[in-house]
């Protein structure tokens, strides 16, 4: 089927799921984009496939029951990038409860981060340090938006996650399942370099700005600091994150909180 009006009800439904966090709960569904990320994707949650009509010529696609060819004009004006490779999807959201995410390891916590890019380089660095899931507060971005799925780099299809209505509300459930509870804080009471962790810990990151509610911080086993040298104030929430992970992934886990 090829697709010429902007007016299809198939393109305004990929540009709400592309633009409009309710159009993605209300489908249950979400976009990805590019050739990478089809070929991550796992087939059975392939809903749609929109490819332009020149990807098309060059690279015929088979076995996908809902294939659209869209003009190539139109394609640019829906595409979510500045240069479109000619290929995006409709996907079916994952589900995970907590029981997918509390296997044992290390989980990261997030409570209130808003950076599109700091959550996809996080979850996609949480792969690459095997981490066993990811926790997110309501107040954490939508991991489904089209800029988070994309710094994923598929990670999003292989690495367990939730949303819960609260990070703090869940910390009691995390500490009878034998997990140590450990923020990222700027005036932690321990420094990375002597920071001893146990196997199963929770690492929390929180917002760019404001970091770790007091609440969050009061019920945590212990705070820690990432040292720096320089007239630097602080990291970037992404990269402190990556340094935590890997501070528990090579460092001492025995720490007795």
């Amino acid at each position: 089927m090829l697709i010429e009006s902007q007016g299809n009800p198939n393109i305004k439904k990929v540009r709400a799921l592309l633009d409009k966090h309710r159009a993605r709960d209300r489908e249950d569904a979400f976009i990805i984009e590019g050739i990478r990320m089809f070929n991550e994707t796992p087939r059975k949650i392939l809903r749609e496939v929109y490819v332009s009509e020149s990807f098309h010529k060059k690279n015929p696609i088979s076995g996908i029951e809902k294939l659209y060819i869209v003009k190539d004009e139109l394609f640019r004006r829906l595409s979510d990038v500045k240069t479109p490779q000619g290929i995006l999807a409709v996907v079916e959201r994952l589900h995970y409860g907590l029981e997918d995410i509390l296997r044992g390891g290390l989980v990261i916590m997030l409570e209130g981060l808003q950076d599109p890019g700091n959550l996809g380089t996080i979850l996609r660095t949480g792969e690459a340090a095997g981490i066993s899931g990811l926790i997110m507060d309501e107040n954490t971005a939508d991991i489904y938006s089209p800029k988070v799925v994309r710094s994923t780099m598929g990670s999003i299809f292989r690495v367990p996650f939730i949303r819960v209505d609260s990070a703090a509300g869940l910390v009691p459930r995390l500490k009878e399942g034998g997990y140590t509870i450990c923020s990222a804080s700027l005036e932690g009471s321990i420094s990375l370099e002597k920071a001893h962790f146990k196997k199963d810990s929770v690492i929390v990151i929180g917002n760019e700005g404001s970091g770790i509610s007091g609440q969050l911080t009061d019920l945590s086993d212990m705070t820690v600091r990432i040292p720096m040298e320089g007239k630097v104030e602080s990291l970037n929430a992404a990269v402190s994150a990556s340094i935590l992970m890997y501070g528990y992934k090579f460092g001492s886990r025995n720490y007795d909180c």
